[in-house]
């Protein structure tokens, strides 16, 4: 059977319809920004979802998990394994003050999870978080994401749950109580790369002060780096109660996430470490991943390259003449391009593919072509990238 017919029989026949649609490509190794595949041909990535802040295989992580599972690569959970404890240190060297209670997990819908049995722990039973907002697909984190398409197959889901317009304080003050858990992303990803006016974070730490709730920041895609900042949160000076850490946290190499929580808000889960567990959670080897992630993140300087980095590309999109793009926006490396309409992004995504580069599009705004390159993209890089958009846009002006 070919890959194609495999996907068909055993993974999904959707999926398969979708690789069908882009000419059946299958990525087989990866480096830096560069994708290979099957061909050999190489493919710039600035996709990924948020994950590869680091590039592909980065030898510092790659070297670091590869030393790890030669030697100890899974816990038995009984002993006290030191690489966990040196990873949430690593990480809390670089959190925002007062976050230093480290929770780890394997993906970032489990941090969400974390976060909502953390909030209920602590009697916060009413959950709020914004129109298009995403949150993961795990049923309490499917809660928060305010997206009927995915929400609806899976009802009833947990009780309790109100979604406001992000961005606007005065809604979320409506309907904000002490028994509240408010979950938010510092800018929006999948929402279409919505960036929220200066201020909304620090207006919202101070309401859930006033009233008495849980404040969770979710910076899974925006954490460690992905916005020009250690976190959305430190443009603000906000410190929330919980912070939730994934994708760039893996390094690119092995899945791993976080919840990060001040130490009164971590209180239910110190006092009872099997209140809330998972047997693959806190692995040596995601440990081992995600303690040189940040290590790496930190030694390279790619806070810094990320935020001239994304500033390059910005003013490089701007330069293109379109009317088919409506409006770009973004912070570091999350960038959106939004487009007339979702067929339009549809047809920018092929056509960029076409040219060797690899971009998303955005789960909860389809008119949004998302782009999340990695801060390891070279000059040559960056000059394919804005040659690739020139002239898939040239070609778009032409069929729409």
């Amino acid at each position: 059977m070919t890959v194609i017919e495999l996907y068909r029989h055993h993974l999904s026949t959707g999926r398969a319809r979708l690789a069908e649609l882009i000419g059946g490509r299958q990525e087989l190794a990866s480096h830096g920004s560069h994708v290979t595949d099957a061909d050999g041909h190489h493919l710039l990535d600035c996709g990924g979802y948020g994950v590869f802040l680091l590039g592909h295989t980065h030898p510092a992580v790659v070297e670091a998990v590869v030393a790890q599972a030669r030697t100890h690569p899974m816990a038995t959970r009984l002993l006290l394994e030191p690489t966990a404890a040196h990873a949430a240190r690593a990480l809390t060297r670089v959190t925002p003050a007062g976050l230093d209670r480290v929770h780890f997990v394997n993906s970032g819908a489990e941090a969400t999870e974390a976060a909502i049995k953390l909030a209920r722990a602590h009697g916060k039973t009413r959950l709020v978080s914004a129109a298009g907002g995403y949150h993961g697909k795990t049923m309490g984190a499917l809660t928060l994401t305010a997206k009927e398409l995915y929400q609806a197959p899976f009802r009833p889901l947990l009780p309790d749950v109100v979604h406001v317009p992000y961005g606007d304080a005065a809604a979320l003050a409506e309907v904000v109580g002490p028994g509240s858990c408010v979950v938010l992303e510092p800018v929006q990803g999948e929402g279409g790369v919505v960036v929220p006016p200066y201020g909304y974070l620090a207006g919202v730490q101070e309401l859930c002060r006033e009233r008495g709730a849980m404040f969770v920041l979710d910076e899974i895609q925006t954490g460690l780096g992905r916005l020009g900042a250690w976190w959305g949160a430190d443009r603000e000076r906000v410190v929330p109660d919980v912070l939730l850490v994934g994708k760039g946290l893996s390094g690119g190499v092995v899945p791993v996430a976080a919840m990060v929580a001040t130490d009164a808000a971590y209180a239910p889960f110190d006092k009872d470490p099997f209140l809330h567990t998972s047997t693959f959670a806190g692995s040596p080897i995601a440990m081992a991943a995600a303690r040189a992630a940040v290590e790496t993140i930190a030694a390279e300087g790619l806070v810094e390259r990320a935020d001239a980095l994304g500033a390059a590309i910005l003013d490089g999109l701007r330069a293109l003449d379109c009317h088919l793009i409506t409006d770009l926006r973004g912070a570091g490396l999350l960038i959106g391009v939004e487009l007339r309409d979702e067929h339009v992004a549809g047809a920018l995504v092929l056509e960029l593919l076409d040219r060797g580069v690899l971009v998303n599009h955005s789960l909860n705004a389809h008119r949004v072509v998302r782009l999340t390159p990695p801060a390891v993209l070279t000059q040559a890089d960056l000059d394919w990238l804005l040659t690739a958009f020139h002239d898939a846009v040239a070609t778009l002006k032409g069929m729409f």
